[in-house]
This record gives structure tokens, C-alpha cells and sequence, in this order.
């Protein structure tokens, strides 16, 4: 399927590893334009000079801070106007609320909400004025089904989940549709680093957290980024354009409800 994309400029955040750049993966395979940010230089070049190989479309980084208003000024000087925007950050430590003090609860808060709000309003209105956009959030399963311990992330992706439900229905009009991707358990570096830690506390072997995470699964296997990078970029395309304002849970039919 053309998804009726080519030529259009993407910013794609946590665009280094893992699910962003599985996203940035397959927009360039449809010949979007790309912008990839993260943090650390390194990686995100050799992100950058891979996708260039294998993708005919142009691709450029910028290494920033997306929470910091240094970070996005840098991004939008560089290039000011985007189509579709993904945004993407990692979730903050679990742990007991009890421990958690405010600046804790800020750092979370500015990753997992307000940094992606203001993305969206550094871009929108320009989507609306030419009359095509497609934003993507990646957030987590556990906003539609919690998991013990993981409350700052939960907290934080749920208001920018409330946030994206009321401003979506203002912008579809004019061509543009905002979207949540909802991950569940992907086969990443994040989610191996996660099965470590657990496995410390617990005093169990990484294998053995992982197999009884397995045998809970109704997949009895783990995503595949590119599964997320696929759907991702189909919501970015031009026969995505009466999906808005969703909740997409990708996680193997993990969660027991429903709805």
C-alpha cells in the first residue's frame, strides 16, 4: 500500500534506539523527509547514517532535549516546519510513590507530558494552515492499564492522553489528526534493561523473569519494534485521516477488557 506520504518532513523524537527509531524507520521507507532527535550525539548519528543508507529520503539529526526550551528552540531553527511529528520519550524509574519527591514528579511530568504539548504547539498551527498533519504520541499500555510501580510514568502520560482528547477534536477539520500509540511489551533495550533490574530484586535469573512474563502473554512473545514502527506510520498516512483522537494499545491482546 502507498501510503500517500513521500516528500512529506517528519520529526521523530527518541529517534536514536528502540521504538523511535522504528517509527523513523518505516516513515523513510515511504519517503518522508527526516528530522531525528535525541540526546546523546553519538548514537543519533549512526541512527541517522543507517537510515541513509537504506532509505532514498533525506535525513537529518538534531541532538537536543526536547524537555528544555533550549532544546526545541534548537530543533525549530534548524527547521521550522513539519507534517507529522512523533513524539517519544523514555518513562521515568518505578518505584513506591511514597519515595517520590516533587522534582521527581517534574521531571516525569516535563518528559511525558509537557514536552510533547509543546511540540504540538510549536507545530500544529502550520499543519492546519497546509491543511495536512498527522501527530503520534508514544505512550505506554499502562495508561489504559496501569502497572504497580510505574505511577510517575502513568501519571504524567495520562494527562497528556487528557490533554490530546480534547485538542484532537479541534484540528481534524482542517486536516490533522493527533493519536496515541499505547505499547505494551516490546523486545527493546529498555524492556531488557527492565527484566535486569527485576531480576535483581527478585533474586531470579533474567531467563527466569522472562519466562514467567512469557507464559502470562496471551502472544507467548514480545512486540517487534517494527510492528509499532508500521502502525505508526500508517496512522501518518493519507487513509488515516478519520482516525483521531485514539487510544491504540499495541500489546498482544495483553489487556483482559473489552473496551
Amino acid at each position: 500500500m502507498d501510503l500517500g506520504i513521500a516528500g512529506r518532513k517528519a520529526l521523530v523524537c527518541g529517534a536514536s534506539a528502540g521504538l523511535g527509531l522504528a517509527c523513523a524507520q518505516a516513515l523513510a521507507r515511504e519517503g518522508v523527509a527526516l528530522v531525528l532527535v535525541a540526546r546523546t550525539e553519538g548514537p543519533l548519528q549512526q541512527a541517522a547514517q543507517a537510515l541513509r543508507t537504506e532509505a532514498s529520503a533525506p535525513v537529518a539529526c538534531v541532538a537536543a532535549d526536547v524537555t528544555t526550551d533550549a532544546g526545541r528552540a534548537a530543533i525549530f531553527a534548524a527547521h521550522p516546519d513539519f507534517d507529522i511529528v512523533i513524539t517519544n520519550a523514555g518513562g521515568p524509574p518505578s518505584g513506591d510513590f511514597r519515595h517520590w519527591d516533587r522534582e521527581a514528579w517534574l521531571r516525569a511530568i516535563d518528559a511525558n507530558m509537557l514536552a510533547p504539548i509543546e511540540l504540538i504547539k510549536a507545530t500544529v498551527d502550520g499543519m492546519m494552515a497546509r491543511g495536512f498533519g498527522r501527530i503520534v504520541n508514544l505512550t505506554s499500555s499502562a495508561v489504559k492499564s496501569p502497572v504497580d510501580g510505574l505511577g510517575l510514568s502513568t501519571g504524567a502520560r495520562s494527562g497528556l492522553t487528557g490533554f490530546v482528547a480534547g485538542l484532537a477534536r479541534t484540528v481534524v477539520a482542517h486536516g490533522v489528526t493527533i493519536n496515541n500509540l499505547l505499547p505494551g511489551t516490546f523486545d527493546t533495550a529498555r524492556l531488557a534493561s527492565n527484566f535486569a533490574a527485576q531480576a535483581q530484586r527478585q533474586g531470579l535469573s533474567v531467563e527466569e523473569v522472562v519466562r514467567r512474563r512469557l507464559d502470562k502473554h496471551p502472544a507467548h512473545r514480545f512486540g517487534q519494534a517494527s510492528e509499532l514502527g508500521h502502525t505508526c506510520a500508517f496512522l501518518c498516512s493519507v487513509h488515516a485521516g478519520y482516525i483521531n483522537g485514539q487510544n491504540i494499545l499495541l500489546d498482544g491482546g495483553s489487556f483482559p477488557g473489552v473496551f
